[in-house]
Order: structure tokens, then sequence, then C-alpha cells
């Protein structure tokens, strides 16, 4: 696919969220299939440039292009300096957050609350795309505000205008949060008027679904968060599927476990032995949703104070599936876990 200069393998593309996609995630879900990954949001706040967190969310080593960049605030000014801050830092892709629905976030009109006020989204988005006009800018969005305030063909015009090179569409208000089902009328009105890459977005937890929401909308990517929480091989999964038409077999307990492990590696070396015991806890939980007996696995293991003893346990409770001859398909259907 060429996607903004870019030849990518795919059209398909890991959506920002904060606190999950730093960079090894990124660069775990790249591996395992995904084309593109944008990264956290960074602030646009240049006070907190050199605060420990915004210094690793804009830490790059290492990972394979395009680097994508997703900036936040509601400032003008501050945005279109963020801009030239991270392609300064390497960004080769700046994308613009008016998508997430965070009280903390749209309660200083950032994000998604933005939707609400059309001219200051004009005068941001073309202050960006004159900061960094030689870098792509692409915005991500949800479907409007609420049921009754749906804009978001309104944004797509003023993006257009603004120079904004691609669109992503959540399938959801901000008021919805991530409560009910997506929609994706919206996102394929939007594509039917669109001069610009349509990035649909939205529940797309399955090839199937995938390929569903593809043929619905027209979109030219599909951009997939929560789903690959603990299951970033749902990239390879999708990107077969729409190859082939043919499913690949699950994965196994060892293969879970195998890239589990090597995740936890890369988290433990990128945020240090403290922060990364605490940041692996989460991932764990998402790795071994629905395996045998997880449920007691997890309560146990986000109480081990080292990482010596959180290696030992994830080690031992896979060890324990595979004695009990989990070591197969049938081992992933534990409802009960």
């Amino acid at each position: 696919m060429d996607y903004l200069g870019f030849s990518l393998r795919n059209q398909l593309f890991v959506a920002p969220m904060a606190g999950v996609t730093d960079r090894p995630f990124r660069q775990l879900c790249k591996k395992m299939g995904a084309a593109l990954a944008v990264s956290e949001m960074v602030t646009s706040n240049s006070l907190l440039y050199g605060s420990t967190k915004t210094l690793r969310r804009a830490n790059h080593e290492g990972e394979t292009a395009p680097i994508a960049v997703q900036i936040a605030g509601a400032d003008p000014k501050m945005m279109a300096e963020a801009a030239r801050h991270n392609v300064g830092g390497g960004a080769q892709i700046i994308d613009v957050n008016m998508g997430c629905p965070a009280k903390k976030i749209c309660n200083v009109m950032a994000g998604s609350a933005l939707l609400k006020n059309e001219p200051l989204v004009a005068r941001i988005l073309e202050a960006v795309t004159s900061a960094v006009p030689d870098t792509p800018v692409t915005l991500k969005i949800r479907t409007g505000w609420d049921c009754q305030s749906k804009n978001a063909l309104s944004i797509l015009k003023i993006a257009e205008n603004a120079g904004v090179r691609a669109l992503a569409i959540h399938g959801r208000t901000r008021a919805q949060q991530y409560h009910g089902e997506a929609e994706y009328d919206t996102i394929r009105a939007v594509k039917a008027e669109a001069r610009i890459p349509i990035i649909a977005n939205g529940d797309i937890d399955s090839p199937e679904k995938a390929r569903e929401v593809l043929d619905f909308t027209g979109a030219d990517a599909l951009m997939i968060g929560r789903a690959a929480q603990g299951r970033p091989w749902l990239f390879s999964e999708i990107e077969h599927f729409l190859n082939t038409g043919e499913h690949l077999p699950p994965r196994s307990v060892t293969e879970i476990h195998s890239i589990l492990s090597a995740h936890l590696e890369a988290l433990y070396s990128f945020y240090g032995n403290e922060t990364g015991l605490r940041v692996a806890r989460k991932h764990i939980s998402w790795y071994t949703r629905g395996l045998s007996g997880s449920a007691g696995f997890r309560y146990a293991v986000n109480r081990l104070p080292t990482l010596q003893a959180q290696r030992q346990a994830i080690n031992d409770f896979f060890f324990a599936l595979s004695l009990k001859g989990s070591d197969t398909n049938e081992g992933l259907r534990s409802a009960a876990a």
C-alpha cells in the first residue's frame, strides 16, 4: 500500500493508545503484521518536553519507518511548535489528536472536545500543516461529540482545506466513550466525499470484521486498538485472511508464552526495573485472558514485587498449562478464566 509517500506492507495500522502504544508495543505489532503504528499522544506543552514520560513517548530508537507521532493540545501555536519539535526528533508523520474521549483531555478542550469548536479545529490544523510543510499531517477524530452532533463530514472538509493528508475515524461519538457498538455509516459517508485516505477504526477484532468494515466503508486502511492488547498477532491473522481468504491456526499456549516473555523483556529494558514491573502487569493480564486458571494467576502476579518473581510466575503458569496438555487450541477455550 502506498500511504503518504511510504510503501507499506498492508493497510493495517495500530491505533494510538495512551499507556499502551509505547515503543516496545509498536515494534512488536509491526513485527507481527502491522504496517504502521502511531505513538501515544505527546503533549504540546513545551514545559513538559523534558519530563520522563514525554521523553519516553518521543523515543523511537530502532523503530522501523514510518515514524508516526501523535500530538495533543488545544492551542494552535503550541501545536505548531509540538509538530516542529517532534519532526526534529525524527517523526515522519504528525498525527493530530481530536479523538481521545478521556475526561482529563476533554476538560482542557483537547482531544475529541475540539469537535465542538470547528473554527478552532481549522486554526489548529492550519497551524500544524504550516509548521511542518514537508511532513505529512494526519488527523484522528470521532464521528462527533454526541449522536445529535455528528460532524465528521464537516471536519473532513476543514481538514482537507488545511492540507491534512489522511483522516482516521473512530466509529463512536465522544459521548459514547467505548460503550455500545461502533457504527460505520458515518465512515462510509465520509469516504464517499473524501479526497484523502480514510482509515476506519472501532471494534475491529477479527479477520472477518476487518473484511466486513473494509467492504462496507470503502476505507483505505483499518486502525486497530484495544483488540490487539495481549493479541498483537491479530495483525498477521487479518493480513493473511485478507490476502488468502483463509485463517491462520490459533496461537498455541507455547507461542503465547514466547511472545509475552519477549514483550516483557522489552518493557523491562525500555522502562527500567521498577516502572517496567508495573507496566508489565496489564500486558500479562491481557495475554492470559481466556487461559485456564488465569483469573487466580493474574491476582497473584499483580502483587509480585520483583522482575525475577514476575518472570518465574509466568514461566510456572505456562509450564503448568503444558503439563495439563493445554498446549493446543483447546487450551485457549477456558471461559471461566
